[in-house]
This record gives C-alpha cells, sequence and structure tokens, in this order.
C-alpha cells in the first residue's frame, strides 16, 4: 500500500497544479475497502479501555458486535436498538429522539458509536440517552470531529453533526452533571489528513495513530455514568 506521503505529494506539488485525479480522494468509503477504517482503530481503542463498562443489559445500535467483542460474560442480556422495522438483529424498535418505544431504566450500558451525528434532535437523544439508563449505568459514546459526509446516510435520513470535545460536554450536560461526564478526543493532523483521504488505520504506524493534538480532533469519545 502507498503511504500517506505519497499520495499527498500527487495532490500537491509545490510549484505546479493539482492533476485532477488526484483532488479526490483514494477510498470513499472512509478507508473501509483498504482496512480498519482510522475512527474505527479509534473506537476500538476507546471500547478496550472501557470494556469492564460493558455489563449486565446492554443496549447497543444497529448490531451486537461490540456487546459480544467487549461485554463476554458480563453480559446478561443484549438489545439492539434500531429506528425502523426490518433489522433481524433488533430487539428493541425505537426512537432515540423522541423515547418512543424505548423503556425507562431499563439498561445498564449504553453503546452508541457514530450514531449522534445522525440524529438531528440531540438534545431529545441525550434526554433519552438518560432516562432509559439504570442508576449507576454508563453510556459509552463516540461521534464524529474531522470526517467526510456519509453519503449512505446522508441520502436516506441525514448526516447532520461534527463534534468538538466542548459541544459534546456541553451537549451531555444539559442531562447529566458535569462530574459524570468523561470525555477525550483522539487523532492528530496527519490521523485527520489520512482519514479524509481514505486511508486505513494500517497505513499509519501506532505511534501515528495515537499523538494526540487536541487541535484535530478526528474523533471524540465520552463515558456518561448516571448518577445511582
Amino acid at each position: 500500500m502507498k503511504s500517506l506521503r505519497h499520495w499527498l505529494r500527487r495532490v500537491v506539488v509545490p510549484g505546479q497544479q493539482a492533476i485532477g485525479a488526484s483532488l479526490g480522494p483514494v477510498s470513499r468509503s472512509f478507508g473501509l475497502d483498504r482496512g480498519l477504517p482510522i475512527d474505527r482503530w479509534y473506537i476500538e481503542q476507546f471500547l478496550a479501555s472501557q470494556q469492564d463498562r460493558v455489563r449486565g443489559s446492554v443496549l447497543e445500535v444497529g448490531d451486537a458486535t461490540y456487546t459480544r467483542r467487549f461485554g463476554g460474560m458480563r453480559v446478561t442480556e443484549s438489545h439492539v436498538l434500531h429506528a425502523v422495522p426490518g433489522n433481524s438483529q433488533a430487539t428493541v424498535i425505537g426512537d432515540l429522539s423522541s423515547g418512543e418505544g424505548i423503556p425507562t431504566a431499563a439498561y445498564d450500558t449504553l453503546v452508541l458509536t457514530q450514531v449522534l451525528p445522525f440524529i438531528y434532535d440531540i438534545h431529545g437523544a441525550v434526554r433519552t440517552l438518560h432516562r432509559c439508563l439504570r442508576p449507576g449505568g454508563a453510556a459509552l459514546l463516540t461521534v464524529n470531529g474531522i470526517c467526510q459526509v456519509s453519503r449512505y446516510d446522508m441520502d436516506r435520513w441525514g448526516d447532520f453533526w461534527r463534534f468538538t470535545d466542548r459541544s459534546m460536554s456541553r451537549l451531555l450536560g444539559e442531562a447529566f452533571p458535569v462530574d459524570a461526564i468523561t470525555i477525550a478526543t483522539h487523532g492528530n493532523a496527519l490521523a485527520a489528513s489520512a482519514f479524509l483521504y481514505g486511508l486505513a488505520s494500517a497505513e499509519l504506524s501506532e505511534p501515528d495513530l495515537l499523538f494526540h493534538d487536541p487541535d484535530y480532533q478526528v474523533l471524540i469519545t465520552a463515558v456518561v455514568v448516571k448518577p445511582g
């Protein structure tokens, strides 16, 4: 596989015009066709660091992949939320914005990876997260910072939001106490550039991925605990 430096040389050559064919990304699927996407690498690092919280009755959106992978035997009930009927894995059909169809105080853990960017009423969604958590339960959240548009989602239900650590802090603070929220950012200029060009995580070294520059927030993660 070509290095990021190779692709950047193709796009910008000092003293020359960029070649038209080089103005697009190398992948429009976030690098998924090349390997594990860079944002997913950060997501999985985050969930691995919080895996002890994935326990009891767990609700994940879309499928139960991360519940199974990071919860293991600590999970006593695995639930999958989907907004509309048709997902064979779904055990809960409900709307996070309105809360319709989602039970109250039912879950010990919520796993929401890259969900809030595709919900227009994110304020309503956060209120629902608070309501459906049991006292002492935790929500594990990830959202986009620097990121391309997800064309698949945009053309169906919408791709609405990009976040920063500060916007996430204020948003979650509408429903949870400030001392119950732990937010972190992940990424740097190199990782952000590689992600936008569609390179996969394996095309960068681990030190390059782990280097943290708070001015280049590729991914924002949050752990939110509902007071007992």
